[in-house]
This record gives structure tokens, C-alpha cells and sequence, in this order.
């Protein structure tokens, strides 16, 4: 059964890379096949999972000849940056350090690439979404992969393992205090699953989601002439406002109409609705 399993996987896992080099060059945006994650569970047995630092850059799908976002927009990258890939499918982040989201975000979204500012930039790189195998072998191969192929900045994120939640925390906490957003947890044992996964989890003080900007609420007192809250729409179909998070740069040029936005929140209400929710970016690959 194991071994029909595992048969199974590859050929659905080839099946879907093998598929997505199509649906790039049609033209059409097609999301990379990428394992996504979910919210981490307190009281799970931490011992069984890698965990790495959540970093606040960009996701980037490398597929052997050029980097995609998770939505499925290609890249400008250098020619000497990706020269120096490996033929290998590549699943990692775009990172120039902690608290440069926003630089980082912006070089993604130049079609001129500025190649003094892409020298500081590291490809930290997480997964390999092609292998077949438990993450503890993929992520051994893709150390040995990374320092083979001796690339200053392409780098395999350091992943560690945790005795017990109580350590688990106090990690949490020595990287929130650094600047950090967080900490990823993936289960060793767990194959590479393109979709959102119980074994992909991420640890933050704040849980975060999507939701797709649809009007805007007029602002008052020190934001007359201004927005005063975004209303969205989240992936349930629920409608809410964002105020809070705003700067007064954004409220004078909101996000336009139909963009996609993170917030940050603190747990439901007893309707369900975002706790404290709070704006923190425009989505990066939109």
C-alpha cells in the first residue's frame, strides 16, 4: 500500500509540474504548484516537525528557467541573478532581511530590473517541490544541493528541530523581538502536497489572512479627504472593514478596487467576524 502510495504521489506531482511551463506560456496567470500552509494547532507534538523563521519577503517558485510569484507573474529578475539557479524546481522566498518587505516587494514589481539593488537580495530557499520523498530527505538533499552548487545568494533556510511547545514559544519570542514575523513548522515525515496543508503550519503573535478590497469608507476628522477604512471581502465570503494599519500615504491612494490585501487579526467574534483586525500590505504578486 505504501509503495502504491508513493507511485501515486509522483505521478500527480509530475503531472501538475509538468503542466504548469504550459500554462505560463499561454499567457494566462496560473498559480505555481506550491504547498500552502495553515494556522499552527497548540498541543500538537512539535518533535515531529522542522521549524524555520517565518520570513517577510516574497514567495518565488524557480522552475528551473525563470521565478514566478504564488499568483504566477513572472519575475524581472537579473539575468545574473537566475544564471546562477540550478536546473532543479525551487520553492523558497525572495529576502533582503528583516523589515524589507516593502523594498523587496518593489523590485518584484519592476520590469527594469535594478541590478545594484537585486545584489543584496537572497533566495532563501525552503523546499524542493519535485522530490518525492519526506521533507527530512528533501530537506537534506537540499542543503547538499545549495552547497554544490556554490551560489552566494542562494541560500537553504536553516531549518531546527524543538524539544516541546514551551521551547517552541521562546523561539517564537527571541524572533518577533529581532524583528521577525514568525516561525514555520514542517512535519519531517510529510511529502511535498500542492495545497494547504496540515503539514506546512506557521506560528505567528497575530494570525493573518487575504481579503479583496470592494469599497471604501470616507474618512472623518483628521482623515477628512481621505479613506477612512477599506471594506473587504474574505475567502468566506464575509464582509468587514479595515481601518486600522493605515497610513496616511494609503489612505490618500488606497488600495485600488479588487486588489488583494493581508490583514492581521486576534481570533473570531462570536459572528464570526475578525477580532482586531488590522491592514498590513497590499499582496505582493497582484
Amino acid at each position: 500500500m505504501h509503495s502504491y502510495l508513493v507511485v501515486t504521489a509522483l505521478v500527480t506531482v509530475s503531472l501538475l509540474f509538468s503542466l504548469f511551463p504550459l500554462w505560463a506560456a499561454s499567457g494566462q496567470l496560473a498559480p505555481p504548484p506550491l504547498m500552502l500552509a495553515t494556522h499552527y494547532i497548540s498541543g500538537i507534538d512539535v518533535r515531529k516537525y522542522y521549524v524555520s523563521e517565518k520570513l517577510d519577503g516574497v514567495r518565488a517558485y524557480w522552475d528551473g528557467r525563470q521565478l514566478y510569484t504564488r499568483s504566477g507573474r513572472v519575475i524581472p529578475a537579473p539575468l545574473w541573478f537566475v544564471a546562477g539557479l540550478p536546473t532543479t524546481r525551487l520553492d523558497g522566498e525572495l529576502w533582503l532581511g528583516r523589515g524589507r518587505f516593502e523594498e523587496m516587494s518593489s523590485l518584484v514589481r519592476t520590469i527594469q530590473p535594478v541590478d545594484q539593488s537585486w545584489r543584496e537580495v537572497k533566495f532563501m530557499v525552503y523546499d524542493l517541490p519535485e522530490m518525492v520523498a519526506p521533507f527530512h530527505e528533501r530537506y537534506w538533499l537540499l542543503k547538499t544541493l545549495v552547497a554544490e552548487q556554490g551560489t552566494p545568494w542562494l541560500k537553504a533556510l536553516t531549518q531546527k528541530k524543538v524539544v516541546n511547545e514551551a521551547a517552541l514559544n521562546d523561539w517564537l519570542q527571541q524572533v518577533v523581538a529581532a524583528g521577525g514575523e514568525g516561525l514555520m513548522l514542517r512535519h519531517g515525515r510529510a511529502l511535498y502536497q500542492v495545497k494547504r496543508s496540515q503539514d506546512l503550519l506557521k506560528l505567528k503573535p497575530r494570525d493573518d489572512a487575504e481579503a479583496t478590497v470592494i469599497d471604501y469608507v470616507a474618512g472623518e476628522g483628521k482623515y477628512r479627504g481621505m479613506v477612512g477604512a477599506l471594506v473587504v471581502r474574505d475567502q468566506q465570503g464575509r464582509e468587514f472593514r479595515l481601518g486600522s494599519g493605515l497610513t496616511d500615504a494609503q489612505r490618500q491612494t488606497p488600495p485600488a478596487i479588487g486588489s488583494e490585501v493581508t490583514y492581521s487579526y486576534n481570533g473570531l467574534t462570536n459572528t464570526g467576524l475578525p477580532r482586531f483586525a488590522r491592514f498590513v500590505r497590499v499582496r505582493p504578486d497582484e
